[in-house]
């Protein structure tokens, strides 16, 4: 009798029930940690307006800025998994990386006219940005100085992470931020009090 009370009980799971169950339960905690195609799909339906906006900003052009959005999503969904936390930002740069690859902007490239296309509904975003600035001054940068003042005074992107996306050099990172800060500062489309705004970001 004692020796069947001590007994051990016998076990529910055996070893490769217990292994598989082990399994599983690693998938969902790691499934919590890392965004799904859902929460991007959620991230894009939510930001749609400030994606787009980024995404004129880098192209000005609404075809290219469309393109690059589209591109984005199916980046997100298809491409590595990223942290939950990080899916936002992780939204903005696959935008754009899709902008960098659409223009190729270099530093030696001079300031190109902007193309015919009527932007017939920038207004609705000319001030969604702080206030900082008039999109339609930052869209007649240069397209390299448009995209290193977009990535690092708009986006707070490093110069390091700036420089390794536009495949140049930190000093072609500050030279170009520098010359776009300057155009904006004297730029006609920018307000008095708006100049002190984007040049005091940076100092």
């Amino acid at each position: 009798m004692a020796a069947t009370m001590n007994a051990a009980p016998t076990p529910i799971f055996g070893d490769e029930e217990m292994t598989e169950l082990t399994h599983i339960q690693v998938r969902e905690e790691e499934a919590s940690l890392y965004a799904s195609r859902e929460d991007f799909h959620t991230i894009f339906n939510e930001d749609l307006k400030g994606l787009y906006q980024l995404s004129v900003l880098l192209t000005r052009d609404p075809a290219k800025a469309e393109r690059c959005l589209v591109d984005g999503l199916e980046d997100c969904v298809t491409g590595n998994r990223v942290f939950r936390e990080w899916a936002r930002s992780w939204a903005k740069r696959t935008i754009v990386q899709n902008a960098i690859r659409e223009l190729n902007p270099r530093p030696s490239q001079s300031n190109s006219p902007l193309s015919g296309v009527i932007f017939s509904d920038m207004d609705q975003y000319s001030r969604g940005l702080g206030g900082h600035f008039e999109i339609d001054a930052a869209l007649r940068l240069a397209d390299f100085d448009r995209f290193v003042f977009v990535m690092s005074v708009l986006e707070h992107y490093s110069e390091h992470d700036c420089a390794l996306l536009l495949g140049c050099s930190i000093r072609e990172i500050r030279e170009g931020r520098t010359r776009a800060l300057k155009e904006l500062a004297t730029s006609p489309h920018m307000e008095p009090s708006e100049h002190q705004l984007v040049v005091q970001e940076k100092k």
